[in-house]
This record gives C-alpha cells, sequence and structure tokens, in this order.
C-alpha cells in the first residue's frame, strides 16, 4: 500500500520519502513507484515529463530519525500487527510532522494512539487498491483526534483529488466492515450452491456497478 500511496502523493506534486529499515527495501519500493508512474504515463493518465518530474520527488529512506521535521504529513503503511504500528508511530512522533496517520483497514485508532505523547494529532487514512485509481480515503477520528488534525488530513485529501468519508473509531471502521458481511455472505452463496463465483461477481459489478465482485476483491485482498 505504501508505494500506491507514494505514486498518488508525489503524482500530485509532493516531495515524498519512502522509509524502512533495510534502506533497500525502500529502494526498491522506490522503484515499484517508479514503474507504476511511466505505465500511468504509458496509459495516458500523466505525460511522460509530469511521470519523469514525480519519479524525481520521490526518495528512499533507511530510518524514521533520517526524516526531517515539522513534515506535513507521516503515514505509516506497514502489516496489520498492532506492536510493529505502534512502535513506527512512537518514533515518527517524535519528527513532529502536522499529521500522523496510520493506514491501518481495522486496528483501533484508540488502541494505536494509546502509547503516543500527542493523540490529538494522530488519525486514520485508510487507503485502497490501487491508490492511485481510487478516490475514497476514509478517515478515521479517534476519542482524542483534534479538529484541528482533521482539518489539515481534508486539505491532504483535497490535494491528492480525492474525497473522504469520516469515520467514528470502531471494529473495521466502515468499509472493511461492510466488505466483510458482503464477502462473507457471497462465499456462503457459493456453499449453498446459489451461483457460480463468477456469476456472483458479475451480479455485483454490473447490477450495482461495484468494480469488482466480492470474490475476487477476497481473493486480491488474501483469503490465505
Amino acid at each position: 500500500m505504501g508505494v500506491g500511496i507514494a505514486h498518488r502523493f508525489a503524482a500530485r506534486g509532493a516531495e515524498t520519502s519512502i522509509v524502512d529499515i533495510d534502506l533497500e527495501t525502500a529502494e526498491s519500493a522506490v522503484e515499484r513507484v517508479a514503474e507504476t508512474l511511466r505505465t500511468a504515463a504509458e496509459r495516458g493518465k500523466l505525460t511522460p515529463e509530469e511521470a519523469t518530474e514525480a519519479i524525481g520527488r520521490v526518495h528512499a529512506v533507511g530510518s524514521i530519525d533520517h526524516l526531517d521535521e515539522d513534515l506535513d504529513v507521516i503515514i505509516e503503511a506497514v502489516i496489520e500487527k498492532l506492536e510493529l504500528k505502534r512502535s513506527i508511530l512512537e518514533a515518527a512522533e517524535i519528527r513532529r510532522p502536522r499529521v500522523l496517520a496510520s493506514n491501518t483497514s481495522s486496528i483501533s485508532i484508540d488502541s494505536l494512539a494509546e502509547t503516543l505523547q500527542r493523540p490529538g494529532e494522530f488519525a486514520g487514512m485508510h487507503f485502497f487498491n490501487p491508490v492511485w485509481a481510487m478516490h475514497l480515503v476514509e478517515v478515521i477520528r479517534g476519542n482524542q483526534t483534534d479538529q484541528a488534525t482533521l482539518d489539515s488530513i481534508s486539505d491532504l485529501v483535497e490535494f491528492l483529488g480525492m474525497e473522504q468519508a469520516v469515520i467514528n473509531d470502531s471494529a473495521g471502521f466502515a468499509t472493511s466492515r461492510l466488505g466483510v458481511l458482503v464477502g462473507l455472505e457471497a462465499i456462503r452463496m457459493v456453499e449453498e450452491g446459489v451461483a457460480a463465483p463468477q456469476d456472483i461477481d458479475r451480479a455485483m459489478t454490473l447490477g450495482y456497478r461495484h468494480p469488482m465482485g466480492p470474490l475476487m476483491l477476497g481473493d486480491l485482498v488474501g483469503l490465505d
């Protein structure tokens, strides 16, 4: 997900850093961003010049400690492991970004904020794959998230050319909660012999204009 988020920010004109404790991993991620930007140019989403300029705005960093202070935003986008996320957020908070955010799709924002010194400046910013093609950021408001932080996130979402849905912190937020419900029902329909998987997906993509059917989406996100 970090690659997609970096693509979106860089394509919109922001200097963007990808951080990993293994610098080679960060450099590999930068190259993947470059590939997605070149592909966007090939598809006419960007001009070749815009893609080249965006690629030049993406940088690899081997430690959070090497980031500048007072950045507009730092977004944590690692795997869904609570303690790992907490440790990264604690280190990122020291850099005093204007907004500190997590891309978590399901972990409580209040739980992530428990070890932060300034929880009012923290919120969830849940992006969707592929970030460069999707238009929504699910903004999760924790119990301690202050209005100034939400206003800053609103400005960031507008800068990215996207829309936001502001959700209070709760299990699964809104999109994951609804997505799991639809996906489980689709699986039950296959088990019961109601329809073939491809027909269930077709019913949702053509009947409800979903960009992807629930079974294909589950396969993409990961079921094992």
